[in-house]
């Protein structure tokens, strides 16, 4: 069974919380930020994440694809993110990721690390037994709807394996292009947390469809 994770950059906006709470069966709720900067959209602050916060039932899994997710963690953090996932090239240096896990862990929140496609998986070697959540992006990072890149498939394999061998704690985590079709590969692979956007925002059952999701 798979956890899912809608992402509410698919859901009409106008109505966030009737959308939000449309999805709730699923646990988990992906909420992308962009910046604008290190992706060319711009979506959602802080302030917004709190305003949900509490009237549903559901882990509240924010993406910081942002530039300086160290600055503006903090304030995710105190309007109810569940988990802090960061971008590992958003961070310069060794010290830079090391320092922002820490400071997540300290203000009692989980923390996740994500790589864009054509980052090697390798990379973030030495952050998986500190890690709560390991984010492949299977799209790159800043649109919706975009179509499943096949090469995140050896990154989960690769997660998967590392985490059995060594005991690591992390949940594995896909986000992009999930569909039907797409689904059973990932989770063969070893995927744990399914985000979906569109698929289940655009389903005519959208409890059903996170019903087949979760299988």
């Amino acid at each position: 069974m798979a956890i899912v994770a809608p992402s509410i950059l698919s859901a009409d906006f106008s109505k966030l919380l009737e959308e939000v709470k449309s999805v709730e069966s699923a646990e988990f709720l992906h909420i992308d930020v962009m910046d604008g900067h290190f992706v060319p959209n711009i979506t959602i602050g802080p302030l917004v994440v709190g305003s949900i916060k509490g009237k549903v039932n559901m882990v509240f899994d924010v993406h910081l694809m942002i530039s300086d997710p160290l600055k503006y963690s903090i304030e995710f953090i105190k309007n109810g993110a569940d988990y802090i996932v960061f971008h590992y090239e958003a961070l310069e240096s060794h010290e830079k990721i090391l320092e922002l896990i820490d400071f997540v862990h300290k203000n009692n929140t989980k923390v996740g690390i994500s790589i864009k496609p054509n980052t090697d998986v390798k990379v973030i070697e030495p952050y998986l037994d500190k890690v709560d959540m390991v984010l492949v992006m299977s799209v790159e990072p800043g649109f919706g709807g975009q179509s499943f890149m096949t090469n995140s498939l050896d990154k989960i394999k690769y997660l998967k394996n590392k985490k059995i061998k060594n005991d690591y704690k992390y949940l594995i985590e896909v986000d992009g292009g999930i569909n039907e079709k797409t689904a059973p590969l990932v989770k063969e692979a070893g995927v744990e947390v399914i985000v979906a956007g569109t698929y289940v925002f655009k389903s005519e059952n959208r409890e059903e469809t996170i019903k087949s999701l979760k299988k």
